[in-house]
């Protein structure tokens, strides 16, 4: 019985061993499996590539190398030389764009002529009549005196024929004989000085560009002085207009005293005989009146060279009525002498043109009819109501 127990377990002890080995050999795998689950894995290496048709291989290593009669060196200067741009002249330039006008003032073209050759004119239509003129921002005042001019008329004329009639009395509103000549040549030994005054988001420095664009066009030399100083990339964007036409841009550090820079600009120009210098200046708030007073000073200090031949107002004529305010303040501050109004395609409210010439007493000489670079022209009444009515 001993013996049988013995050996009993003589035959047990190996098994024993077997399945503590199998154990612990699986113990051993799933700790390895956790540390390596733990790391990162590297990614297998990209798959290599070989250029096929078409695509830009590099030149293969046993390509001969260059000699030095190979090598062609640049011209002396190193910058390279840019292809100045030469407008077409800015003769008929609004009739050319008139389509554009045509098209967004439709209020006072085919509306007022649809109501006005209507069966019957009552009083109901006359009153819509002037309602269209005041909403096209030709002003309360103004559309009154229209309004009144066309019912003398028909009261003279049963048979009145509408579109000259309205033709001529818009005409008349719009000021045919006032005097929209740009002043840029040279003032007997100077240069004439253009400064260009607006709020911000009028499109001031495009404007500037655009003008340099005119001026060279009609014949003019120009020196561009970027006295917008606050604005980082306005006097880069003055530069750029300038280089494509030739005109030389004068510049100061940023935040510097836009007051000499105006200064050097009408120096560099004296010095250069130009016939004019156009200074951009930064877009203030009319109600700011700190900025305001600065622009006063920066036209004393032009003053000390000479007097500044024309100001010009850039206004944005989508804002229509309240863009009168604007006018007002910096005509106040600095003796405005013309508008540009821009914008003045993306818009159904042409009349605005009678309005801030009314306020202003000052005639509008440049319109902006799209983004193009010549699409800056100078005023032309009849060819605008023209475009009002076609």
């Amino acid at each position: 019985m001993a013996a049988t127990t013995v050996g009993h377990t003589g035959m047990v002890d190996p098994i024993l061993y077997i399945v503590l080995g199998v154990f612990l050999l699986v113990v051993a795998v799933v700790v390895g499996l956790r540390l390596v689950s733990g790391r990162r894995v590297p990614p297998p290496p990209p798959p290599e590539v070989i250029p096929g048709v078409g695509d830009d291989a590099s030149e293969p290593r046993d390509t001969p190398l260059p000699t030095v009669e190979d090598v062609v060196l640049p011209e002396q200067g190193g910058a390279p030389t840019i292809e100045l741009e030469r407008p077409k002249p800015t003769k008929g330039r609004l009739a050319a764009l008139k389509a554009r006008l045509a098209r967004s003032n439709s209020a006072i073209g085919r509306g007022l002529l649809a109501l006005l050759t209507s069966d019957k004119l009552d009083e109901a239509t006359w009153e819509e009549i002037e309602d269209t003129l005041i909403m096209s921002d030709l002003g309360v005042e103004s559309a009154g005196d229209l309004v009144e001019r066309l019912r003398t008329r028909l009261r003279v004329d049963a048979d009145v024929d509408w579109q000259s009639a309205l033709h001529e009395e818009l005409l008349a509103l719009v000021g045919p004989d006032m005097d929209r000549t740009l002043v840029a040549s040279r003032q007997g030994d100077r240069p004439a000085v253009i400064m260009v005054v607006g709020v911000n988001g009028t499109g001031k420095t495009t404007t500037t560009g655009k003008l340099a664009r005119v001026l060279v066009a009609d014949g003019h030399t120009v020196v561009l002085g970027a006295a917008d100083t606050f604005r980082a990339a306005a006097a880069d964007q003055l530069q750029t207009w300038g280089d494509r036409v030739g005109a030389r841009v004068v510049r100061g550090p940023e935040a510097s005293d836009p007051a000499a820079v105006a200064f050097d600009a009408v120096a560099e120009a004296n010095a250069e005989q130009a016939d004019c210098v156009v200074i951009d200046t930064a877009g203030r708030l009319h109600t700011k009146v700190g900025l305001m007073d600065e622009l006063g000073k920066i036209k004393r200090v032009i003053n000390k060279q000479g007097p500044v031949d024309e100001v010009l107002l850039v206004l944005d004529a989508t804002t229509g009525q309240n863009g009168l305010a604007q006018a007002r303040v910096f005509s106040e501050v600095v003796d405005v002498t013309g508008v540009v109004l821009t914008k003045l395609d993306g818009t159904a409210k042409g009349g605005i043109v009678v309005a801030v010439q009314k306020e202003l007493g000052v005639p509008v000489k440049l319109v902006g009819l799209g983004e193009g670079p010549d699409d800056l022209a100078p005023f032309d009444p009849d060819a605008f109501v023209s475009a009002l009515l076609e």
